[in-house]
């Protein structure tokens, strides 16, 4: 018996040798039927700026077969040369040959694109190619479609030195820090598209002006692309669409910006819209925002070099600065919708609908404190704010917040507006507490009743135009009778003898 155990082990060897020992993921088929699958037939970017890189997209290719297959050759059809490139199991390349796929298993491919001017010039164009696959003699392939845009291309560290007009047949793209000078104007026409890349951001040191003559003839579509001025990231994937913090945003210097305007324009997806940052409390930039959305704001831990101070994003945010705003609506700001620090404000028929979702916020949309960031400032920050037919609501149960608001009573007037706080819900002041009930506002009073909003969603989308039975509209309103604005945000008549709250005019049937 002794003698069989070592016959049995080198039988054992010899099977395991055998072909039929190896796994059946590792058999390689020649069957000529054999295709592969994969993730989509069409990899899609959509929208690149020329001379720009994308992001990589993904596509997987599968082996549905029980066992292995071959696959031949992978490669670009090169219908556009230099277009796409191709990172195949971790390798860039334009082609790989003898790939061995184990069945039922798959391969991964990253696809990137940079594409060369249009000779479209200022229209979109599109630039396509395919990735062709060999496996035993089937021919597949998968195709890869680019929409370019040629564009005005900024920076970095770009002086604007003259006093110039961007034109509005590209759009511009702001990389780094563009400045405009001191003495100098930068104006933006009707329809003009701004797009910043990660950390831009537009430095005024001279003046900005947005739509400065522009007069709509009638009332504007949510999604115009005519007069609207529109700040934007330049990543526009859809699920870049409304994402916070993607650039800087637009600051006034306090040294020598002076006489700004903004109009009928949108602001999004940065770590500040506008601000201002005199924290010396030196003479006061001056921007004047009328007709215009500020939407998407987070920047958490901002921080300036000149003054060391970190702040969180905002709408606007002012350190001793001075804002006339009119017209506005302010949506999804992460830290605040308006955060002032000293200066002067005032908010006329503006809507803040500061619902943030996907923050956990912690401040009052407005927010504003006399308390000086520099030692050697004047002390306090002179601070006056005035809001008048305006609806100030967010997620928050106090979306009003006036910081030693008992040191600077006199300078301020809240008037003939919605309020969403507890803490100025009294009739009066009392002490050194500020009462805000009265002087025909509503305190808390029942939601607003916007048309769509994340508490009363309506489809995907929010919009902040009033609901047919909103207190803010028509004989319940409580905004003033009206002498100025005589349009609404959307360049919509108002009623001047029942003019609605907020930013949006709405006509009941």
């Amino acid at each position: 018996m002794r003698s069989l155990f070592p016959l049995l082990f080198i039988c054992s060897a010899l099977l395991c040798g055998l072909p039929g020992c190896e796994s059946k993921e590792e058999l390689l088929t020649t069957d000529s039927t054999a295709q592969l699958a994969f993730s989509a037939d069409t990899v899609l970017f959509d929208t690149v700026f020329a001379q720009v890189g994308t992001v990589s997209k993904r596509l997987w290719v599968y082996n549905r077969q029980a066992r292995a297959v071959q696959v031949s050759h992978i490669r670009l059809a090169n219908a556009s040369p230099g277009t796409y490139s191709l990172l195949i199991n971790g390798a860039p390349t334009p082609t790989a040959h003898d790939l061995k796929i184990r069945g039922r298993d798959s391969l991964l491919i990253l696809i990137k694109a940079v594409l060369g001017p249009g000779a479209s010039g200022n229209q979109p164009f599109l630039v396509a190619d395919h990735v062709l696959f060999s496996t035993n003699g089937n021919e597949q392939q998968v195709a890869l479609i680019a929409y370019g845009q040629n564009a005005y291309f900024h920076g970095p560290e770009e002086h604007i030195t003259r006093t110039t007009t961007w034109p509005k047949n590209r759009p511009h793209v702001l990389y780094g820090v563009v400045v405009v000078d001191a003495g100098v104007t930068l104006r933006l026409q009707p329809g003009t598209r701004v797009y910043a890349h990660a950390g831009a951001a537009l430095l005024v040191r001279g003046t900005l002006r947005i739509n400065e003559d522009i007069r709509p003839p009638g009332e504007l579509s949510p999604s115009d692309t005519t007069t609207v001025v529109r700040f934007a990231g330049d990543r526009l994937e859809s699920r870049y669409h409304e994402l916070p913090g993607q650039w800087r945003g637009i600051q006034f210097d306090a040294s020598s910006s002076r006489d700004n305007l903004v109009r009928f324009a949108e602001i999004k997806n940065a770590s500040f819209g506008l601000l201002v940052y005199n924290p010396l409390n030196g003479p006061h930039p001056k921007v004047t925002v009328e007709q215009t959305v500020l939407r998407n704001m987070s920047g958490a831990a901002l921080s300036f070099a000149s003054g060391g101070e970190q702040f969180e994003g905002a709408g606007i945010l002012s350190i001793a600065g001075d804002f006339d705003v009119q017209n506005c609506l302010f949506t999804n700001c992460g830290e605040y919708a308006l955060r002032g620090i000293g200066g002067t404000y005032a908010l006329n028929f503006c809507t803040i609908a500061n619902y943030t979702p996907q923050f956990r916020r912690d401040h009052a949309s407005l927010t504003f404190t006399n308390v000086p960031l520099a030692p050697t400032a004047a002390r306090p920050y002179a601070t006056k704010v005035t809001i008048t037919n305006s609806i100030v609501w967010g997620s928050n149960e106090n979306e009003l917040l006036f910081e030693n608001g008992s040191e600077y009573r006199s300078a301020l007037q809240v008037e003939n507006s919605i309020l969403r706080t507890k803490t100025y819900a009294g009739k009066t002041d009392t002490g050194n507490q500020l009462g805000f009930d009265n002087n025909n506002n509503q305190v808390a009073v029942a939601n607003p009743r916007f048309v769509s909003a994340p508490d009363q969603a309506l489809g995907t989308r929010y919009d902040y135009r009033l609901d047919t039975l909103s207190p803010a509209s028509d004989s319940r309103s409580v905004a003033l009778p009206l002498a100025v604005p005589a349009r609404d945000l959307l360049n919509k008549l108002r009623n001047r003898s029942t003019p609605d709250v907020g930013a949006y005019e709405r006509t009941n049937p």
